[in-house]
């Protein structure tokens, strides 16, 4: 199930959502250009993906840095693949753009930075490892959008074995599938002796992102509204 549009038409551009995307984007492509020099990679990767050991460690030793907090935003622009920057970049597209026209330009942006963040400490406080990626922030969105549009038709790629379909679906069932599937490969990723030392999928940031969206969504729409009746609206 793979979402590429949908039918959510917003007034007006989404400058932020762009810039994101844009950002996302150029990261990846000196990623891509780092591969050739041999450790240069490995390098950038060390320093700006987010480490919740290295994190705890930096503060519990009083040994912490402007370069302690910097990967925790940091994190959110790297990606390990084509498939990992496509996927992402591709639920930013569809997403994003109706929640900052909600949120506002600039609230937005707090917004989607601290859904990454909240998705970056709950990975590490449930599963600590090296992590980066978008997904988190993304996720963030998704639980927004799912609180603002459920009902929002989503024109989504249904895989049914050999055969391929495009649906419209409502948002409730394409983001409900999402977010159930976090939950049941996060926890099945938990093995009884402990924390897997090889997982790929950062799961639990995707929930932690999830949920910190949907909280952030109505504390800064509040805060919105508060700062809008205070100051007046300007035609």
């Amino acid at each position: 199930m793979i979402p590429f549009s949908d039918a959510n038409p917003t007034k007006g551009s989404a400058p932020v959502n762009r810039l994101l995307l844009f950002a996302n984007i150029v990261v990846w492509l000196y990623i891509v250009s780092l591969q050739r020099t041999p450790g240069a990679l490995e390098g950038f990767f060390d320093r700006y993906a987010f480490d919740w050991s290295r994190f705890t460690h930096d503060l519990s030793t009083g040994a912490w840095t402007v370069a302690t907090f910097v990967p925790l935003v940091t994190h959110m622009f790297l990606h390990g693949g084509w498939l990992h920057i496509i996927g992402n970049m591709l639920y930013l597209w569809v997403f994003g753009d109706n929640i900052e026209h909600r949120l506002g330009s600039g609230t937005y942006l707090l917004f989607y930075v601290l859904c990454g963040i909240a998705a970056a400490v709950g990975q590490g406080l449930v599963a600590p490892a090296p992590m980066l990626g978008a997904s988190g922030a993304i996720a963030g969105v998704l639980g927004a959008y799912l609180v603002l549009f459920p009902g929002a038709r989503i024109r989504t790629l249904i895989f049914l074995g050999i055969f391929i379909t495009v649906l419209q679906l409502p948002a409730l069932i394409v983001i409900g599938f999402f977010i159930v599937i976090q939950f049941i490969e996060g926890f099945a990723s938990l093995r009884l002796s402990g924390y897997p030392a090889t997982e790929q999928v950062a799961y639990f940031a995707h929930i932690f992102g999830f949920f910190a969206g949907i909280v952030l969504l109505f504390v800064l729409r509040a805060r919105t509204g508060r700062s809008s009746a205070q100051y007046g609206r300007y035609g």
